[in-house]
């Protein structure tokens, strides 16, 4: 809440330090519902308004600017024991601006406001400001600059940090997720992009690449008719275009082809990557998508069944000999397929976190399963991880806890675009990201896998290199 007579620099110092829409001004409402700023016959439905958009925002737990005079105690009190009751911390911004200075400012303005009344606010405000130390607010402080941080990247509390306190794995190695295709010069420019991407993920550290297996682009991301390749022929690509990081699925989905198929493809870029493939598997989700192209949707209990089938059916087809299979949905008379992958296995990542149902699988038959969400979030899925390895008599240690996420790198005033197609951005400094990847690691994440957007020409990786190299030195 900002605080102080007109003509302080309230406005001023919100706008240069907050988004348009994280501020509340009751000006800016009496012109929206008025003739102008200055319109105080509209005081009162502005008022309203701005009653209703801070409540709701708060609620929603946003960052929320109050710029009025702040005078108003029951509403200043309101908002305060709002904030309390929700745990979000409210400050007062105290605007002690010399009275010269406010009648120098005000007499430059368009619609000054009467000397009288100004004389009033600020004999107001000198009564006011040393109340406000006892109003509960959690901090009183005169303007600064400031940088709004995410939840995110912040170091967990106490009582979070006791959520994930027995997991504490040692290292953190990174992953590359190319979510986007459409790159400038279109579709003759993709090879060249994509060689330029992979070189410098290698360049900066990177231990993995990933591609989709998707038919057309996800909503989440972007448009149908956005450019997708086919997943597998793009590692294959992506394979001649490096030298020593490994390369993924993330994730293939178990109905898109037939598990032979599926094994054939994985043990011949494995060969030809020089033993550098992973494997994701997971259900596939996207039904829309495979309407549109012809498959069969089958039901989620079917999915689930082909999908254990296929988790068990794979270590045969890539190992020696060439045995039958019996399961629930996958029926295989000779297990073959030659050559064999390069890797005495493949690692398989499970994609998917349902707790009950997915997780159990990657305990029983995965190398990795694939997490989502926030630190404490993922402390909860890695619990759970860890009671079905002690179910089926499995070492925890053997499935690598992976973790998906679109990361940005902001500037100085961490204002980047939070949200992409529906997809939440973690945009903040690299101090921001290495408090936020720290909690991650703490919370039993092994393997960080990064969405990044602005990929082409590999030159927005080379920013995360001085990330990835503090983490490799600290494991």
């Amino acid at each position: 809440m900002l605080v102080g007579p007109s003509a302080s620099g309230k406005s001023t110092w919100a706008t240069a330090q907050f988004r348009p829409n994280e501020i509340v001004s009751s000006d800016a409402l009496r012109a929206v519902i008025g003739t102008g700023a200055r319109d105080l016959t509209a005081s009162d439905e502005a008022f309203g308004l701005l009653e209703q958009i801070v409540e709701t925002r708060l609620r929603k737990r946003l960052t929320t600017v109050v710029d009025t005079l702040g005078f108003d105690d029951e509403r200043r009190h309101r908002w305060v024991n709002a904030a309390l009751r929700l745990g979000i911390h409210a400050a007062a911004v105290v605007f002690d601006t010399s009275a010269a200075e406010c009648r120098a400012r005000n007499a430059t303005r368009d619609e000054p406001i009467p000397a009288r009344v100004l004389d009033q606010q600020m004999r107001r405000f000198r009564a006011l400001r040393p109340a406000l130390d006892d109003e509960g607010f959690d901090r009183v402080i005169t303007p600064m600059s400031v940088r709004v941080v995410a939840p995110q990247f912040i170091a967990p509390v106490a009582h979070e940090q006791a959520a994930v306190e027995a997991v504490r794995p040692g290292s953190l190695t990174f992953g590359l997720q190319i979510s986007t295709f459409s790159f400038p010069g279109g579709p003759s420019q993709t090879a060249r992009a994509l060689r330029e991407i992979a070189g410098a993920a290698e360049e900066a550290g990177f231990d993995a690449i990933y591609v989709m297996d998707h038919f057309r682009q996800i909503p989440q991301i972007g448009r149908a008719w956005d450019d997708m390749p086919e997943c597998f022929a793009t590692l294959a690509f992506l394979a001649s275009a490096t030298e020593h990081i490994k390369l993924g699925s993330l994730v293939a989905a178990v109905g898109h082809r037939s598990v032979a198929l599926l094994a054939k493809t994985v043990a011949t870029l494995d060969v030809l990557s020089g033993g550098r493939m992973k494997c994701g598997l997971g259900l596939g989700w996207f039904e829309g998508e495979q309407r549109a192209v012809g498959l069969d949707v089958l039901p989620v209990g079917v999915r689930y069944e082909l999908l254990e089938d296929a988790l068990r059916a794979l270590p045969l087809f890539w190992g020696a000999g060439t045995p039958g299979f019996d399961g629930h949905q996958l029926h295989v008379a000779e297990a073959m397929c030659y050559p064999r992958p390069l890797q005495a296995r493949v690692p398989i990542l499970v994609g998917g976190s349902g707790e009950r149902r997915t997780l159990r699988l990657a305990a029983q038959y995965g190398d990795a399963c694939n997490l989502f969400g926030q630190p404490t979030e993922v402390a909860r899925k890695v619990a759970a991880l860890r009671r079905h390895c002690a179910d089926v008599g499995r070492d925890p240690s053997a499935v690598e806890v992976t973790h998906l996420s679109t990361v940005q790198i902001a500037d100085a005033t961490g204002r980047s675009a939070r949200r992409g197609h529906g997809v939440e951005i973690n945009a903040g400094s690299l101090d921001d990201h290495r408090v936020r990847f720290d909690a991650l690691r703490d919370a039993g994440v092994q393997h960080a896998i990064m969405s990044v957007n602005g990929l082409a020409g590999g030159a927005a990786l080379a920013e995360y290199a001085p990330l990835i190299a503090d983490f490799a030195a600290r494991s």
